[in-house]
């Protein structure tokens, strides 16, 4: 499931990353964490959008493997040059549907660059 909500988060193309966040969030989808608040697909995607500004030569992996269990799961994802140590890493815990899709997504911040 994370690795699938991190292709959204990877996806460059802004046509195919928005199609990925339609298919993935629910139309009230949520993501917070201590430096965004995004609600609606629109501003999920436009989120995504400003962090892949910010870190253009970036990519986000998974940080460990994923525990889920009654439409829940946590996971710990790492943003940074590829191949290198991650200049941030966040824990998320991704609340879903019955079908799946992400109603919300609570993320920390464990690192950030100073």
């Amino acid at each position: 499931m994370s690795s699938v909500t991190l292709a959204a988060w990877k996806e460059k193309d802004t046509q195919r990353r928005r199609e990925l966040v339609d298919a993935l969030w629910t139309e009230n989808g949520s993501y917070t964490d201590p430096l965004a608040d995004a609600t609606g697909r629109a501003e999920i995607d436009g989120l995504i959008g400003a962090v892949q500004q910010q870190f253009p030569d970036f990519v986000f992996t998974l940080g460990g493997p994923v525990d889920a269990h009654h439409e829940q799961a946590r996971f710990t994802w790492h943003l940074g040059p590829a191949g290198a140590e991650p200049a941030v890493i966040g824990f998320d815990v991704a609340v879903l549907n019955g079908g799946n899709q992400i109603r919300s997504v609570y993320g920390f911040l464990d690192k950030v660059p100073g």
